[in-house]
């Protein structure tokens, strides 16, 4: 694992000095992800990736948030990251796109959350990037319908997965899987009808392969 000392200096961003003030925040919502990897993803147990390498499109729909005294709600994230082989080796290339409804003060909340500057899970995530390739501002629109979870960045990305059925019909889970987006929430295990990403060079058109969705709750460290 990789701790680095400043990971929106990385992103390209500012660094005011307001990170160096105690933040207060927390999110609560669901996620989808989606990779490369054969269903379920051996990544979250520590494996290695079906492909030898993993490409994954996580995104994030938050519910309900505040950082400080800004209101997150009704906001959505999304991060593309490629891993050359075992997650937990680190080395990750990743990108940040935060949605373009966010008002200056909601963009530099959600970036300092998903940069890991405001500690919490993100951070823990953020720990094996080496190579971040940059943050943008974008349209996000993220749905959830029944067992179905879709993410499109116009121009960018989009995704879907569909929840696979367990026994009597019942959605497949994991839990207590050591590599997670949403810790403490157990994963619905799910296969993707399509994942597409094109930027900073990475050309992905994926079908058929793992995804995962659960609600998560994050917040400050």
């Amino acid at each position: 694992m990789y701790n680095l000392s400043d990971p929106r200096a990385q992103f390209g961003l500012g660094v005011g000095e307001e990170d160096t003030v105690p933040q207060s925040w927390n999110l609560a919502g669901t996620y989808l992800e989606t990779c490369n990897c054969q269903v379920a993803c051996p990544c979250v147990f520590l494996s290695p990736p079906s492909m030898g390498h993993c490409t994954v499109l996580v995104g994030w729909h938050v519910d309900h948030g505040q950082f400080n005294d800004v209101p997150l709600d009704n906001l959505n994230v999304a991060l593309a990251a490629r891993s050359p082989g075992n997650m937990i080796q680190g080395n990750w290339q990743a990108a940040l796109y935060v949605d373009e409804r966010a008002t200056a003060e909601q963009n530099n909340a959600l970036m300092q959350i998903f940069t890991g500057q405001a500690g919490g899970h993100p951070a823990m995530l953020v720990s094996f990037v080496t190579q971040f390739l940059g943050a943008k501002t974008v349209p996000i629109e993220y749905k959830a319908e029944g067992k179905r979870r879709s993410l499109r960045i116009p121009g960018v990305a989009e995704a879907e997965i569909e929840a696979l059925s367990g026994q009597d019909g019942s959605e497949a889970t994991i839990s207590g899987h050591p590599l997670c987006i949403a810790p403490g929430h157990p994963a619905v295990v799910a296969k993707s009808k399509r994942l597409s990403y094109r930027d900073y060079d990475f050309h992905w058109e994926i079908s058929d392969r793992n995804g995962f969705y659960s609600a998560f709750a994050y917040q400050a460290s």
